[in-house]
């Protein structure tokens, strides 16, 4: 806010450095992902979708269904673990590198913003002055690319969550054929352009709840973007740069106040007044702070990635007992998760009996129970010939149609089938019985049930 209590409008300057190289290559890394990833295929599977409505979902070309949120709900608490162990080790790293806000926000849009109207000046200069040809054509060149930009953004999310051949027939039917759908893309269009072209950092200082969760997971071990307020301070503080002095001698810091690190801050603060919720740890400064050291002849690290620790003790990065035991946990979690992933089979058989039906005796001293089935194809291929057999006991399953069984790709099965055993085999009056379930004779899945029998069989 300024003194009027208006919002002040954030101008940073043009980043440059070898931080910000590295973010860029990262960048264009994360976004051709983001871009390709509804494109491409795996054995006929999309590389990622997550179809809500329609209970389907694709992680690197596996399919999961609703049947393995459990899987699901396990991968969710190890991000947030993960997040957890990074923000208390690094500090808000995940904003300024992989964050889909940082990312669209300081290296697209704003790249876009700094080519139409120039660096932090220009752009200042441009807002103040009246509104006249050249404004309007900066101004509305920029807005149009914005809204191109949302709109492409919204298309590829949308990919996402229906498909991408879905989206393709969307496309060439046109909006009028689906309107509702063409109705929803562009409130989720305006919501991105609202983001990018008005309140832009205000998501990160005042939206996201995972500025706040900092104060509480960052101690004073924690390796964040900080200014050595110990070598740029020294006795004296911060002074402007006189030629051919020694500050050191002099007792002053080696902060030379150009203020190049709050001009080029894309949430508008002063990294030299310490650790803040609105740093999100993008590196711009310290890429400022290099620059500027390197031409006043001092050397370059003023700002940099330290804990306080680090420039209060000047100790080198040590695992706390609080790091040592999330990571423990993350462990142990990746670790169940794997076995899960590898536990997790094709087909997701379920045999129950028919809900207030009694066991039935059948001559030859067999006693008969009627179940209900349930079979579910998580793959793209469809089983054909399934037939079931008792594992665990000597007997017979039959269908009620006695037809062959197919379970169609990415579909389910279902029917009523009856079960015989033998009395003489049961051993109480409820048994356990497995049960394998074979396309073609080759076992595909195994599931068990209860079989029901006469109280007293000898």
């Amino acid at each position: 806010m300024n003194d009027e209590g208006k919002r002040a409008w954030v101008y940073p300057k043009k980043p440059a450095g070898n931080f910000y190289k590295y973010r860029t290559w990262f960048t264009w890394f994360l976004l051709i992902f983001l871009i390709a990833s509804p494109f491409i295929r795996v054995n006929g599977n999309q590389f990622m979708m997550f179809n809500v409505l329609g209970r389907e979902f694709y992680i690197f070309g596996f399919p999961f269904w609703p049947q393995d949120f459990y899987i699901g709900v396990t991968a969710m608490i190890i991000g947030v673990l993960f997040v957890t162990l990074f923000t208390n080790a690094y500090g808000r790293i995940f904003c300024g590198w992989i964050c889909p806000q940082t990312i669209f926000m300081e290296m697209v849009f704003r790249k876009v913003e700094y080519w139409i109207e120039g660096d932090r000046g220009a752009q200042m200069r441009l807002d103040k002055q009246e509104w006249n040809a050249d404004k309007i054509r900066k101004k509305g060149i920029k807005w149009f690319i914005f809204f191109l930009i949302s709109f492409g953004i919204a298309n590829v999310f949308l990919a996402y969550l229906v498909g991408s051949d879905r989206l393709l027939q969307y496309i060439t039917a046109g909006p009028i054929e689906n309107l509702s759908t063409f109705t929803a893309l562009m409130i989720f269009t305006g919501v991105f352009y609202f983001i990018f072209a008005w309140f832009r950092e205000q998501v990160c200082t005042i939206a996201c709840p995972y500025g706040r969760l900092q104060s509480v997971l960052l101690d004073n071990r924690s390796v964040v973007v900080a200014y050595n307020h110990k070598r740029g301070e020294r006795q004296l503080g911060r002074s402007k740069f006189k030629k051919n002095e020694n500050r050191a001698d002099l007792g002053k810091g080696d902060c030379i106040d150009c203020s190049q690190c709050v001009q080029v801050c894309p949430t508008g603060i002063d990294i030299r007044n310490g650790t803040q919720l609105e740093c999100i740890n993008c590196t711009a400064c310290i890429d400022a702070c290099d620059a500027m050291m390197e031409k006043v002849d001092l050397p370059k690290g003023l700002i940099g990635y330290y804990s306080e620790e680090d420039i209060e003790k000047e100790r080198k990065f040590t695992f706390t007992p609080r790091m040592k035991g999330y990571a423990a946990i993350l462990f142990v979690l990746v670790g169940i998760l794997s076995g899960m992933l590898f536990l997790r089979n094709d087909v997701e058989a379920t045999i129950l009996r028919l809900p207030g039906q009694l066991y039935e005796a059948k001559e030859g001293n067999m006693i008969s129970n009627v179940y209900t089935f349930k079979l579910i194809n998580k793959t793209t291929g469809s089983f054909e010939n399934v037939s079931f057999k008792l594992l665990s006991h000597e007997g017979k399953i039959e269908s009620v149609t006695h037809q062959n069984i197919m379970v169609p790709e990415k579909g389910l099965a279902e029917g009523t089938l009856f079960i015989e055993i033998n009395k003489a085999l049961l051993d109480d009056e409820k048994s356990n019985v497995e049960i394998g379930i074979y396309s073609d004779n080759e076992l595909i899945e195994t599931t068990s049930t209860n079989f029901m029998g006469p109280r007293s069989f000898r």
